[in-house]
């Protein structure tokens, strides 16, 4: 999947886009902006779609800039001199990203924002997943929200807007994003992944919840295969030698591709599907708090297991094996 900051591609959220629009054109552009939502749906896109937009004085209603602009090529690269992202960074290591974003990179922010746009136009800062911040960095960025400079515009990208402080929130204008339609993402799945067959498509965008970013991470990681699975394993009880073999289909990494945490998703997602099919037909609270505890318990074991990095084949054999237990 194309970077958000190089991505042309964007569908849905019309009101969102609508809203962007008219604030900017009509002289009363706020100077912070939060774009909540659902991973995988575009907020990311849409926040750097804008930015391009604006750093190139664009006059479109959809906040469209051709790829061939000077603007969006250099956005692309990360070298154009008026737009700043923060995100989480890598560690002292350099072989994974930091927990959370620091406040090193709000501090680098701030002085970039009391620049003078070097264009003439705009200063845009975008912080995506800014729910990541801890509490120095939150206060930092608070700071600049209460004195924001002219000519300076912070977009704020998260899926999490809950964990940010009530006084971020108040201050920046709100635009929540609402899931893809399946349309939209089928559309989308057929431009990124123009090998998939029309039914492995249309089972991902089943699988998806309105999210692309979910259906190209599924399709990678044989999100087709591992939901078939799934179905196999709620629909009845497996025998020990099923479950074993199907155990070491999702533990055994191809390609550099770990299924565990995926296979572990569809499954909490099949059974939360069950047990609300189970809830409209009027199933006992009894059997339906059980369904919850299940749901409750797996998530728990795929976050032991990946956190202490525990024995992924024993423990799809013990998640298995409590599907159906009454």
């Amino acid at each position: 999947m194309i970077e958000p900051r190089a991505n042309p591609r964007f569908l849905g959220h019309a009101a969102a886009v609508a809203s962007l629009h008219h604030a900017a054109t009509s002289g009363r552009l706020h100077h912070g902006w939060l774009i909540s939502g659902q991973p995988g749906i575009g907020k990311a896109t849409l926040a750097y779609r804008f930015a391009r937009w604006l750093l190139a004085g664009g006059t479109s209603a959809d906040l469209a800039l051709p790829e061939s602009s000077p603007v969006f090529r250099r956005v692309a690269a990360t070298t154009h001199p008026d737009i700043f992202t923060i995100e989480r960074r890598l560690n002292d290591k350099g072989d994974r990203l930091q927990s959370v974003i620091v406040i090193d990179t709000v501090r680098e922010a701030i002085q970039f924002m009391h620049h003078t746009p070097s264009e003439g136009g705009w200063r845009v800062v975008i912080i995506d997943g800014v729910e990541t911040m801890n509490p120095a960095t939150a206060n930092a960025l608070l700071k600049m929200l209460e004195e924001p400079p002219a000519r300076a515009i912070l977009l704020l990208v998260t899926s999490a807007p809950g964990r940010l402080l009530p006084t971020i929130r108040s201050r920046c204008r709100a635009l929540a994003l609402s899931p893809l339609s399946d349309a939209d993402v089928s559309t989308l799945l057929a431009d990124y992944a123009p090998e998939l067959a029309a039914h492995e498509r249309e089972r991902l965008v089943g699988l998806a919840e309105g999210s692309i970013g979910k259906a190209l991470t599924l399709a990678a990681e044989g999100g087709v295969a591992l939901a078939g699975l799934v179905d196999e394993v709620l629909a009845a009880p497996v025998s020990a030698e099923r479950a074993q073999n199907i155990a070491d289909t999702v533990a055994r990494a191809v390609e550099g591709v770990d299924k565990f945490e995926t296979f572990l998703t569809l499954l909490r997602g099949g059974l939360a599907a069950r047990t609300r099919s189970a809830a409209k037909s009027g199933a006992a609270a009894a059997a339906l708090a059980g369904q919850v505890s299940l749901w409750q318990d797996l998530g728990k074991l795929e976050r032991e297991v990946v956190g202490l990095n525990l024995d992924k084949r024993a423990a799809i054999i013990v998640a298995l094996s409590e599907l159906h237990r009454s």
